[in-house]
């Protein structure tokens, strides 16, 4: 992987123009639908392309084990990374093992993660599932879905994530940020979670599954955001056939890139050695 300086996308963006779409004009023929073969085609070009602009893609949650990455991943429902990252180091602290976690006293775990908001819903989860790693799995994270999903408050999303990450099995993460970039490209036009891992496993190979999740994931947060994409900073807008969806003129929408795109710290205090941008503040820090 480089660590060389991120790419500058939008000269990449300016470089070529997005397909044209037909509005009705007098006489013009309207484009044909795109099959499904091209649709693939296109989709997985736009992973390669991903994959050149984000060669360090990376889970955006810090731990050191994949006990870690389980406790982080619940925490971080209706949160952002960095409020995670900034809070489990008190957290793993105080409760280093699951059988630790399992032993908690709840009024002073919710006080520790409170940062992350739903605290005690959050600290339900956290303990059931600690004692469950504790009485059922010798104390360690399964690594198998079957066994992740039944434990408190872990979905697909949640044990994909740790699959992939943690025990190297490849898995589809759809988030937020996946859901509305795989929809804006019309790989599917799904809503929900379960069918949008699906149609997307059936685009891609196996072993593409973790790091094009990292790689949308990265995208989405950095240039394609939900509100006001920064389309004339996309490297991938030629591909894209929501281009205009957002701002096109290329130095306005520079000026909308967040994370290492527009100088900015990422969410992890403790990126990978690989990662081209500034690690982020500590909690209280700055």
């Amino acid at each position: 992987m480089s660590s060389s300086t991120p790419a500058e996308p939008a000269k990449s963006a300016k470089s070529a123009k997005p397909a044209k779409t037909t509005k009705g004009a007098k006489g013009a023929k309207a484009p044909k639908p795109e099959s499904h073969l091209a649709m693939v085609r296109r989709a997985r070009r736009i992973n390669r392309e991903l994959a050149e602009v984000y060669p360090y893609a990376h889970p955006e949650l810090d731990f050191r084990n994949p006990f870690e990455l389980l406790v982080a991943t619940v925490l971080s429902a209706q949160t952002t990374d960095l409020r995670v990252n900034q809070t489990t180091p008190a957290l793993f602290a105080a409760y280093p093992t699951p059988e630790d976690m399992a032993a908690a006293v709840p009024e002073e775990m919710e006080e520790i993660i409170r940062p992350t908001g739903f605290f005690r819903a959050k600290t339900k989860s956290l303990i059931g599932l600690s004692a469950a790693l504790r009485d059922e799995f010798g104390g360690e994270v399964p690594g198998r879905l079957e066994d992740l999903v039944k434990l408190p408050g872990v979905g697909r999303k949640t044990a994909n994530v740790v699959l992939g990450n943690a025990f190297g099995v490849p898995g589809i993460t759809v988030d937020t940020h996946f859901g509305r970039l795989v929809r804006r490209w019309k790989w599917t036009d799904e809503e929900d979670p379960v069918k949008v891992e699906a149609v997307v496993a059936g685009i891609f190979p196996k072993s593409e599954w973790t790091m094009l999740s990292h790689r949308v994931v990265f995208h989405g947060r950095r240039i394609c955001h939900a509100r006001k994409p920064a389309c004339g900073a996309c490297p991938i807008a030629p591909l894209c056939p929501s281009y205009g969806e957002g701002e096109t003129d290329p130095e306005k929408a520079r000026k909308l890139l967040k994370y290492e795109m527009g100088g900015y710290p990422g969410q992890r205090l403790s990126p990978p050695a690989d990662y081209p941008g500034k690690p982020a503040p500590a909690l209280g820090a700055g």
